[in-house]
């Protein structure tokens, strides 16, 4: 499916894990392409959970692992949604999906897509929601933006300032803050004003990725795409940091990425 608006196109594709394959601004494509790539949602958790184990009051739960001694990303990624609504102008869609095993609890999760009226920014809002008990929830957004807008472009480069970085012990992120390191990164940092990260391809197009959340992972160790992921806690937060999803507070989260060319240098 297609959403379009200005001279922006993004295709989603629900039977893929309501994946985002492409966001195409004029002629340039800002997702890394093939399997994996594009950018998928991350639910019910994000990131590692430890030991794929996570407690929900008295009562522990082990998840399959994916990511060796761990369990990653959540499940919802590798689920068939559904369209939910789609708007008329065909800049909007909503898409839904039911949590199923290995998940050990009924819920649903919901991702609205909606491109400005412009084409010059893109919100994507996700809400996980309880059909029976409470339990603790992540969501988030899995990224994957190119290095290079064209094979002899320039690299991509991050402007942020995080107030932290989360400390990570065999690979896990803990409940330790320290300070912000240079990269290369795969690390969890912390933004308690909102994330806002910067991607910057040289003066052909400026990126910024804000959300109202706290927590953002910066991964940029593999060649051709790095990746900048705004979600509601840090990975491993199923057991640090547990938002509970109940019958009458929904997990609602939300990011929005916009973009402009800059203005040439005045000489």
């Amino acid at each position: 499916m297609r959403l379009r608006a200005g001279g922006t196109e993004v295709t989603v594709l629900p039977e893929d894990g309501c994946r985002l394959s492409s966001l195409r601004v004029g002629d340039a494509e800002l997702l890394a392409q093939g399997d994996g790539s594009g950018s998928f949602v991350m639910a019910p958790w994000c990131g590692r959970t430890a030991g794929g184990v996570f407690r929900n009051g008295g009562t522990s739960h082990r998840l399959p692992l994916n990511a060796g001694p761990h369990a990653i990303h959540g499940t919802v990624r590798e689920q068939v949604w559904q369209l939910a609504d789609r708007s008329e102008d065909g800049r909007s869609a909503a898409f839904i999906v039911d949590l199923a095993e290995p998940w050990p609890y009924r819920g649903r999760v919901t991702q609205i897509l909606e491109l400005a009226p412009y084409g010059g920014a893109l919100t994507l809002t996700l809400g996980v929601e309880t059909a029976g008990d409470s339990f603790p929830a992540q969501a988030g957004w899995h990224p994957w933006f190119v290095r290079r807008l064209r094979p002899d472009g320039p690299e991509v480069t991050l402007d942020f300032s995080p107030a932290g970085q989360i400390v990570r012990a065999d690979g896990i992120a803990t409940t330790e803050v320290g300070e912000p390191g240079p990269g290369p990164w795969d690390d969890c940092f912390t933004m308690p004003d909102g994330v806002d990260v910067a991607l910057r391809w040289g003066q052909e197009l400026e990126l910024r990725v804000t959300s109202r959340e706290e927590w953002v992972v910066v991964y940029d160790e593999q060649e051709h795409a790095v990746c900048v992921e705004p979600q509601s806690g840090p990975p491993n937060g199923l057991n640090t940091h547990p938002r509970l999803v109940t019958g009458i507070q929904p997990l609602e989260t939300s990011t929005t990425w916009s973009w402009h060319r800059p203005a040439a240098p005045v000489e």
